[in-house]
């Protein structure tokens, strides 16, 4: 099984899930970021990145409520060391940012933290919190941190009820065409992991 092929069933076996509790399913808020991200005009590997910057959310077997138990679920990890063995950095970083993007964004932006959603305010709460000066100035410094913070906002962004957006064929046929990735094949067993 290809990745392409994996990525298609992971979101037909577990997109439809409650994206935390938010009022859009995992697959819609995929779609809605990736959307955004070509209607800006991204690159087709942050379109990627955009698409599958939560799949880590699809690959363990945490409770929806695992934030509210206090629990971070590392997905933005999980995902990255996934992706990793198919992406390049262009992909796999700004996935594994997009968390401390969020982080950062509060501690530089005023406004930022006042638009987030009750539930991205209490998911941050786990992951670490706002960041400190050092923490923002090592950030300013990643290679990938624009990136981080354009993906960051369309995943704020990406939660709106009935939202059109093209299909998850769409994105995968223009990652299929577009985005180095590597032929290896994919286990086709189930890939649910346990965080670390």
């Amino acid at each position: 099984m290809s990745i392409i092929e994996h990525i298609e069933r992971l979101f037909d076996e577990r997109g439809d899930s409650q994206y935390g509790f938010e009022a859009v399913s995992q697959l819609e808020h995929a779609l809605q970021a990736a959307a955004m991200g070509e209607q800006e005009g991204a690159t087709p590997s942050l379109v990627a990145a955009a698409l599958l910057h939560d799949v880590g959310h699809l690959l363990h077997n945490l409770p929806d409520d695992a934030t509210e138990q206090g629990i971070d679920d590392r997905h933005e990890e999980l995902g990255q060391r996934w992706l990793q063995r198919h992406f390049g950095l262009d992909v796999t970083e700004p996935v594994r940012l997009h968390v401390d993007a969020k982080r950062y964004l509060c501690a530089t932006e005023p406004a930022y933290e006042a638009s987030l959603s009750e539930p991205s305010i209490q998911s941050m709460a786990v992951q670490g919190g706002v960041m400190t000066p050092d923490e923002v100035q090592a950030f300013a410094a990643l290679r990938h941190c624009e990136d981080a913070m354009r993906l960051r906002r369309w995943d704020d962004a990406a939660k709106v009820v009935d939202q059109k957006t093209p299909s998850l064929h769409h994105f995968l046929q223009m990652i299929a065409d577009s985005v180095p990735c590597s032929a290896v094949a994919v286990d086709s067993e189930t890939t649910a992991e346990k965080t670390k």
